[in-house]
């Protein structure tokens, strides 16, 4: 386990009204792997910041016994020295830093870091901008990092790879979990297993708790009747009834006590919720936008230029009706080019003339219009509202959020709001590229179970590995200029 590198012991923080972490006590140790998941707004880049020292707690301490290097992804990175070997793997570009791409910015900031070794690392989502070179490029360094390391990521496979720990940050509180993601994934499956069954027992238990007390009660009227129904003969006979009506009535009040018990026992039982269970949202297609052809997006000898560059030459592909079609290849080699290129149905693309496409782009999302969040949805999905309230509850809409001004959302929300908007509205073919950027994990899975509800086709981008691997029907890879399926 090795010593402790930092501890927090008491932590409160709050901000306006709500406890954003509440910790009574969690520790880094010298050789920890830790990953932190959560969902947006839960705490976990906070939680990070609070181990550095950059924000100060309420109440409680943070005792810090090593250097810690802190990775950030919105920073700009500074002007400092890389090693030389790190600045070619990476493709660090010779230019003024304000010219730099997310990418570029988040791989001179890698190279920042590992250019020296820090005895901790504290990294806040370093894959966001990475292609699948430069996430395969990260894992490698830190598989051989000898210090601690506490990282917050949404990317599933970079957790598997690298950490040992999980922290989960929900509601305020911190939970640790020994594995790496898959193994996270499994114990709160096994947790939500053995929740199922003490609800089921708690059912059980409860309804033969009152099945017996109905039955003691009906019991007891019946000596209720019996006792009035007496024969005239009996009512004459004054020593006999008094006994028979003393003991009918000790019989009687009997079973009601017992009747009574067992309600008792009934309220007394520990209820058990039973877990919530995220079913897989299906978004139907109404006939009018059912599309008919075999291959609704094609090209033949498509070539696409970006300045002097050639990003694809005398291309062909053919895209299947109602698959989710997965591009791929590194920064630069054309991905969304690509995408734009279809969207404006540029020279070389064949597009059904049926198909209604729906776009997701990597851009700031701005809403001009004063509206609810439901009402927005409300007018531009044909879906009832039972069936919007549900799909805007998977992405974290929920109480509240439904009534929050469209024009007020932060950056990651609306995100959120124009995906929900896609599989709502009105179209048979949908475009996103890379839709999993800026997503915690718990949207991320929302949204894979939103890609297999789907009724129409769906093209994307995306360097998240495990993301595509659960939703894609085929995969194409774009290099040396072709797009070329992957078998």
């Amino acid at each position: 386990m090795g010593n402790v590198c930092i501890e927090l012991e008491n932590i409160e923080l709050s901000f306006l009204d709500r406890v954003v972490l509440n910790i009574p006590r969690l520790a880094v140790h010298q050789f920890d792997r830790i990953g932190i998941v959560g969902k947006n707004g839960a705490g976990k880049s906070t939680l990070l910041k609070l181990m550095d020292g950059q924000i100060k707690p309420e109440k409680g301490r943070v005792k810090r016994f090593i250097d810690f290097a802190y990775f950030d992804q919105q920073a700009i990175p500074e002007i400092k020295e890389v090693n030389y070997e790190l600045k070619g793997k990476l493709s660090i570009p010779e230019t003024e830093i304000e010219k730099f791409s997310g990418g570029e910015q988040t791989r001179l900031k890698l190279a920042q870091i590992f250019s020296n070794y820090h005895e901790g690392l504290l990294i806040d989502e370093p894959t966001t901008h990475l292609d699948a070179e430069g996430i395969q490029f990260f894992i490698e360094e830190l598989n051989y990092y000898y210090g601690a390391l506490v990282i917050v990521s949404h990317d599933r496979y970079v957790l598997d790879k690298l950490v040992t720990k999980i922290w989960e940050v929900d509601d305020g509180t911190v939970t640790e979990y020994t594995g790496n993601y898959s193994d996270y994934v499994a114990q709160k499956e096994l947790q939500k297993r053995q929740q199922q069954e003490q609800h089921d027992h708690y059912v059980k238990e409860k309804s033969r708790l009152m099945k017996a007390a109905e039955e003691k009660m009906k019991k007891a009227e019946k000596i209720t009747q019996a006792n009035g129904r007496m024969s005239k003969k009996e009512t004459k006979a004054k020593a006999n009834r008094m006994f028979m009506t003393k003991s009918k009535d000790t019989s009687q009040k009997s079973v009601q006590r017992a009747a009574k018990a067992m309600e008792q026992r009934v309220e007394k039982l520990e209820e058990v919720e039973a877990p919530k269970e995220e079913q897989i949202i299906h978004f139907h297609q109404p006939s009018a936008l059912q599309l008919h052809n075999k291959f609704p997006i094609m090209a033949d000898c498509l070539t696409i230029k970006a300045g002097n560059k050639v990003l694809l030459k005398e291309a062909s592909f053919q895209f299947p009706l109602g698959k989710t079609i997965a591009i791929t290849g590194k920064n630069g080699s054309g991905k969304t080019t690509l995408l734009h290129h279809i969207l404006q149905r540029g020279e070389g693309i064949t597009i059904s003339p049926k198909a209604v496409i729906g776009a997701y782009e990597q851009m700031a999302y701005q809403f001009t219009k004063d509206e609810t969040v439901l009402d927005f949805m409300k007018d531009r999905s044909d879906f009832s509202e039972s069936k919007i309230r549900s799909v805007l509850h998977s992405m974290g809409f929920t109480g509240n959020d439904l009534n929050k001004n469209v024009r007020n959302l932060s950056g990651g929300e609306a995100i959120r709001l124009v995906l929900c908007q896609l599989f709502l509205g009105r179209y048979n073919v949908l475009i996103l590229d890379e839709p999993t950027n800026f997503l915690d994990v718990f949207c991320i899975e929302a949204l894979e179970r939103f890609l297999k509800g789907y009724d129409g086709t769906i093209l994307l981008v995306s360097h998240d590995k495990t993301f595509i691997n659960r939703v894609a029907d085929c995969i194409y890879v774009i290099e040396e200029q072709k797009i070329v399926h992957e078998a």
